[in-house]
Parts: C-alpha cells; structure tokens; sequence
C-alpha cells in the first residue's frame, strides 16, 4: 500500500461515525501517536493504578503481573486494589501498533494522540488478541495479558491455542499465550476437587514436582502430563500444569487443548 493510498484509507476511516468504526480502525486512524482506551474487567480482576494488577481466581488462588509497592511491606501499608476498569495504553506508527501498556485501576495522566474512551470489553479483547496475532514481538506478547481480563467474555484459550501452535510467531508471544492457557486448563483440569493432603505435605509434594520439571523433556512432560491427569491432590495438578506451562513442548499443548475441549463441550 502506497502513502497516498493509506492516507487517504486513513482519512476515510476517520469521517466515519464513531459507531460506525472498528475499534482496529480507530486506532489506525490516529497515524502515528499514542492511543488511550479502557474496558470493564471480569470479575476477580483488580489492580492498584500503578502497574500492579492482580488476578483472583474461584479457588482462591491469585496471579499478579507487575510489582506492588506494598509487596515487601505488607506487613505495614497495602495498596488499594480497584475492580477496574482497564486501561490500555498503545503506541501506533502508521496505524502499526508497536509498544502496548495495561493498567487496572488508577486514572489517566496528561493527554494522548487519540483518547477513544470506553469501549466494549468483547471488542477490546478481540483487538488485543489480533494485536497478539499479527504486531512485532514485543507488543504481542504485551497485548496478550489485557485481552484474558475482559469482561463478558469467555477464557479466551481457542485464539491462544492458535497463537501457541502458530510456529511463525515469536518464541515470546507463543511462551505468553501458553502460560495464560496453563492457567485456565489449570481451573478446568480441578475444578469441583477437595484438598486431600496437609498443607506441609503438599509442599513436598509441590517442590518433588518442580524438581521432576527440570528432568529433560522426555522425561519431565509425559510425567507432568500424568500427574496432571491423575493426581489425587488438587495442588499437585496444578503445579504440574504450571511447570508445563513453562516447558515450550508441543506435548503440553497438546494436553492443554485436550482438557479445555473436553470442558468446553455443551452439556
């Protein structure tokens, strides 16, 4: 596509009414600049405005991206932890994203290019996941983490199957979509199960399978895959899914695909 050509696709985009417009065609239109939106998080989603955003989950269990201020001192102050919204920060060069930041909470500072305001979660997640599809290394993997906190929109795990199997993409953005896939396989491969063991039994347990984990991959993956099948103990499957999650094996793909299809099936 030529300059002309995009300008004027750029000039066209930006005459059509606001409703009218894809949320992918609104960030292209601002050119080259900074571009600011925000979208309702799902439930259990909260973040301190600052970076720090923390993801609760049905089990009690808690995933947190970015540092907190309070985490070496909690014993003496603790952020507050907003419910939303979140806030996605991109930088376009010729309607190409090129960086992505993601915040839960807080308020907006100073001005940007282009403020799109709120937008519906759906949309927001289906751009970030095409974002993850499609942009150079770093914003993909960037644009992966905000897309699993919209709200009104299932555990995103079929695109990030894709984004993991897809062997043309970067090595970070497939290590990134098979993490947040571990996690949901994760609550899918437990859900409905007690806790059977004594917590410091559970620890032994836990560390016997971080230690199986750095086995080489022939050994460590068909034995995670097992555990994660067929342990008793809630937290040892967990654990063996997350350290499948780390290994970059085809195998673990495999297995994670197999639980969220058998789960995902309509009653």
């Amino acid at each position: 596509m030529t300059h002309a050509v995009r300008a004027t696709l750029l000039l066209v985009i930006a005459a059509l009414p606001l409703g009218a417009q894809s949320l992918a065609a609104r960030v292209a239109s601002v050119g080259t600049g900074s571009v600011r939106f925000e979208f309702a998080a799902r439930d259990g989603v909260c973040g301190n405005g600052r970076g720090g955003i923390t993801v609760r989950r049905e089990d009690g269990r808690t995933t947190v991206q970015g540092m907190t201020v309070s985490q070496n001192r909690r014993d003496e102050w603790e952020d507050e932890c907003e419910p939303g919204p979140v806030r996605v920060a991109l930088d376009v060069e010729s309607g190409r994203v090129t960086g992505v930041r993601s915040y839960v909470g807080g308020r907006w500072r100073g001005s940007a290019t282009g403020d799109l305001g709120t937008v519906t979660a759906p949309e927001a997640s289906a751009f970030l996941l095409e974002v993850a599809r499609t942009a150079e290394a770093k914003p993909a993997k960037d644009a992966i983490f905000p897309a699993t906190l919209a709200a009104d929109v299932p555990d995103p795990w079929r695109e990030l199957l894709a984004i993991a199997k897809d062997e043309s993409r970067p090595r970070d953005v497939r290590q990134s979509a098979l993490f947040w896939i571990s996690q949901a396989a994760s609550d899918a491969a437990t859900a409905g199960l007690q806790e059977l063991v004594e917590d410091e039994d559970r620890r032994v347990r836990e560390s016997a399978v971080f230690a199986l984990s750095q086995r080489p991959a022939d050994e460590s993956v068909p034995a995670l895959i097992r555990l994660a099948r067929t342990h008793r103990d809630p937290s040892v499957r967990r654990t063996a899914i997350f350290w499948l999650g780390q290994s970059k094996d085809a195998r673990a793909v495999g297995y994670f695909e197999e639980v969220l299809l058998r789960t995902d099936r309509p009653e």
